[in-house]
């Protein structure tokens, strides 16, 4: 059951009695109900232990055990919550630490300069609801979504699905692809996001079994699609070590020719934050992609560990921009510069440049007038069903039809 915003549990974690109170107060206004306060990092944890809370929003300069500290131990617990960061420390470092709680496996909801306001604590609000909604509480990986037996039964009964997140065109406002994500409907957990059971899917060996599930599923929806009139190329996430595999290209291709559709409606985004075992086959499943007419994204770009060279020596057709550069940009000179810089490399390598992660008006227009060709985002949608995305066509198309005379 769908939980309302008042029964979140949340707790506050500041050492200035005045900032919880103004805390507490914005996000009252956006209908949290009552939150929890902790005065320093120690009680944070302790209380963390005790009581299973939805969301934590950490300051970051505290006394005695700091914020940086408080969600190292946070990242050790089993059920760990969510997690807001919201500090009077410069943005950059407050994104830095945001970026450290990610790789430690948190769940990191959104980064906030002080003053809080209601309109923070609405966005943050929207967030959380999405993120519970698309996921199971706890730890990423853990409980009833990682077991085998569960995860086999998922594959070969279709609970393991693509849905689709459309890429829209700055230039038109039309979508001009969808990206393909798995989703778990799970028949008790409703409907769970990668984060609830891709770690396991990795640990037991079966990502390969999902990279064919998720792939059959989007040539379906491309020739739904087509079948109404529409043309839609697909993106598939491909894991980098994938690579490693030489039968991989041929097995692609099969799947996509079996199917009645062209390589190049298909393109596999290479995730920058993985790593091949051998630079030799990772170039040569790159390049046997592409001569097989496939698109190849660089996915993630900005976060992970590809370097400049693997970038412009890979024969990429297009490059995803990360959504921790994306995400507020529009009021960010730093990552404002970070972005319009990407964007301007994108553009000069002959690629096709789209940023992730789009989920406000602001960066949305910052990006079209950097000259970025196309946006993902909450802003633009959320991922759904294959009808779901049906829909969507048909409401674009009638939204773009001038009204007949």
């Amino acid at each position: 059951m769908t939980k309302t915003l008042s029964e979140y549990r949340v707790l506050i974690v500041d050492d200035h009695p005045l900032q919880c109170v103004h805390l507490a107060d914005q996000l009252a206004a956006a209908g949290f109900g009552q939150a929890d306060v902790a005065s320093c990092a120690e009680t944070a944890l302790a209380k963390t232990e005790l009581q299973a809370y939805h969301l934590v929003l950490i300051d970051l300069n505290m006394a005695g055990m700091d914020g940086v500290q408080f969600i190292d131990r946070l990242a050790r617990q089993h059920r760990a919550p969510a997690l807001a960061i919201v500090s009077a420390c410069l943005r950059r470092l407050i994104e830095s630490v945001a970026l450290m709680a990610r790789e430690k496996g948190l769940d990191v909801l959104g980064t906030f300069c002080k003053p809080f306001t209601v309109h923070d604590a609405s966005q943050l609000a929207s967030q959380l609801c999405r993120d519970r909604q698309q996921s199971m509480p706890g730890r990423p990986g853990t409980g009833p979504a990682s077991d085998r037996t569960a995860l086999e039964h998922a594959l070969h009964h279709g609970q393991l699905q693509a849905w689709f997140q459309p890429k829209q065109s700055l230039a038109t406002g039309r979508f001009v692809g969808a990206e393909a994500l798995a989703r778990w409907l799970h028949p008790e957990l409703g409907c769970l996001s990668p984060g609830a059971f891709l770690p396991a899917i990795r640990r037991l060996g079966l990502d390969k079994a999902l990279l064919r599930q998720i792939l059959q599923d989007a040539l379906h929806g491309h020739l739904q699609w087509g079948q109404q009139g529409f043309r839609v190329p697909v993106s598939v996430n491909l894991p980098t070590q994938f690579l490693d595999d030489p039968d991989l290209p041929d097995e692609l291709e099969d799947m996509v020719l079996t199917r009645g559709v062209a390589p190049s409606e298909v393109t596999f985004e290479l995730l920058e934050d993985e790593t091949t075992t051998a630079q030799g086959q990772y170039y040569m499943g790159a390049s046997r992609l592409r001569l097989k007419g496939f698109g190849l994204a660089q996915d993630d770009f900005g976060r992970g560990y590809s370097s400049m060279y693997s970038l412009i020596s890979t024969p990429f057709t297009e490059l995803k921009i990360d959504r921790a550069f994306v995400s507020g940009a529009a009021s960010d000179e730093s990552q404002a510069a970070a972005l319009r810089s990407s964007v301007q490399l994108g553009r000069q390598l002959g690629l096709q440049v789209t940023a992730e992660g789009v989920e406000t008006a602001s960066d949305l227009e910052f990006l079209r007038q950097i000259g970025c060709h196309c946006a993902q985002g909450f802003l633009i949608s959320a991922a759904v069903d294959t009808d779901g995305f049906s829909q969507l066509l048909a409401r674009e198309q009638r939204a773009m039809t001038p009204p007949a005379r």
